[in-house]
Formats: structure tokens, C-alpha cells, sequence
């Protein structure tokens, strides 16, 4: 059953509702992601507030690429992810790496802002769609999908200084880096390293919205997503374990 939408409410895309600015959405989410869907779903709009959430994630992730410390913590994230898949590399490797990155390192910043972006918002919103059918709109996905990025926005204003500081792209909110004993090979280790607590709360987040959107209770939608995310960051750490067993 689609949601309805009270008499003369536009729903496009252009900008949020008039009596809610960006402020109050960005807030919203994060103090009363319910109360802030509830209000939104009714009034499906999305364009602004993507735009900013874009904007501020691509400042901040092309800006630290663009420092030297950024383009060093670039080329040490290609060495992680290499070793993890059982890659180690050799100095000529490794100096091809940094030519690459200090040539693309700008290109890599607003290329990630972008997926994690406006690319994955829709993403979500079309698979909320096709599993929605018919007790949702695409602006009411859409709205709902871009509401929970702004967690992710979140989390990359939030890595941009720390990783500056600690000079390096690892996640400082990863479950892995909470264990920071573990042996990094361990398969524990790299099941923690993938989980990002940022991204926990997101997918409750989108969780909450989901569950407005369904009318299902919010907890078992949110367990759901957190259980996928989880399910697939376990398939990646066994692949990581696999690859490198097998080099």
C-alpha cells in the first residue's frame, strides 16, 4: 500500500520541504531518525540535501588527497589491501604505486566522495523499489536512501582530520581497530578490520527509514541490514584469508 502524500505536496526531487532546512535534516537524522522519516517520507524530497551531504563529503575527501600525508596514506591503503589478498610488493611495485597516486590522488578523492555518494543513494533507492513494488515511490526510496547518507557524509568529515592526524586511510572507527591486538592476519582481525561502526549505524539508520516506509517494526529491519552488512564483510575477510593462504 503506497504511502500517501497529503493534498498538493510536490514530489520532486529539486529540494526539501520548506519547513525543514538542511540543518534541521541533517540533525534530524541523527537525534530522531524515526520522527525525522516519518516527516520526510510524507514530503518526498532528496535533491538538496544530496547535494550538500556530496559536496561536503567531496571537500573533505579530495582535500586530504591532496596533501601529501593523504597521497603517502593512499599508496599504504594499495600495500594493505595487496598483502591482505596475499600481494606483497616489491620496491618497483611500490614506486609505481606512488607515481600513480600522486598523478590520481585528486581523481581517487572525488571518485569515492561520488560512489559513496550519490551512486550508492541510488543504488539503495532502486533496491528498496524493486523491493517495495508498489507500497512505495521512487522519491519516497530516494528520500529515505539519501536521509541515511548523511551518516555517511558523517563518517567522512569525521575520518578526514583523524586520518590526516594519524596519516593514514585505515578506518579509526572500524571494530578492528577497537581489538588492535589481534594478530592483522588473524581471520578475526580482518572480519573486525571490514566492519566500520559508521556504517553500522547507517545501515540502522536505513533500517529506521526502511521500516517507516514498510510499516514493519524498525529493530527487525535495522537487525536485517546490520546482519547483511555484517554477512557480507565476513565473505570478504574469508576471501582475504583464502587469497592470501593460497599465494
Amino acid at each position: 500500500m503506497t504511502t500517501s502524500l497529503p493534498a498538493g505536496v510536490a514530489t520532486g526531487g529539486g529540494s526539501i520541504p520548506l519547513d525543514q532546512s538542511v540543518g534541521q535534516a541533517l540533525l534530524g537524522v541523527i537525534r530522531r531518525p524515526r520522527t525525522t522519516f516519518r516527516r520526510v517520507v510524507s514530503h518526498p524530497r532528496w535533491g538538496t540535501l544530496l547535494l550538500v551531504t556530496t559536496v561536503l563529503s567531496t571537500v573533505a575527501g579530495a582535500g586530504f588527497m591532496e596533501t601529501a600525508v593523504g597521497r603517502q596514506a593512499l599508496v599504504d591503503q594499495w600495500e594493505r589491501i595487496a598483502a591482505a589478498f596475499g600481494q606483497p610488493m616489491g620496491d618497483g611495485a611500490y614506486g609505481r604505486l606512488q607515481a600513480l597516486s600522486d598523478a590520481n590522488a585528486l581523481t581517487y578523492g572525488v571518485a569515492s566522495a561520488l560512489i559513496s555518494g550519490p551512486v550508492l543513494t541510488l543504488g539503495i533507492a532502486g533496491l528498496l523499489l524493486a523491493a517495495l513494488r508498489h507500497q512505495a515511490t521512487f522519491q519516497q526510496t530516494m528520500t529515505v536512501a539519501t536521509h541515511a547518507g548523511v551518516i555517511l557524509a558523517l563518517r567522512q568529515l569525521f575520518a578526514t582530520p583523524v586520518g590526516y592526524l594519524r596519516e593514514t586511510t585505515s578506518s579509526a572507527t572500524s571494530l578492528g581497530a577497537l581489538f588492535s591486538s589481534l594478530d592483522e592476519a588473524s581471520p578475526l582481525a580482518r572480519f573486525l578490520g571490514v566492519l566500520d561502526l559508521f556504517v553500522i549505524w547507517w545501515a540502522i539508520v536505513l533500517g529506521i527509514g526502511v521500516s517507516v516506509l514498510y510499516h514493519r517494526r524498525a529493530a527487525a529491519v535495522a537487525i536485517t541490514f546490520v546482519g547483511v552488512y555484517a554477512a557480507l564483510a565476513l565473505l570478504l575477510a574469508i576471501a582475504m584469508a583464502v587469497s592470501a593462504g593460497s599465494a
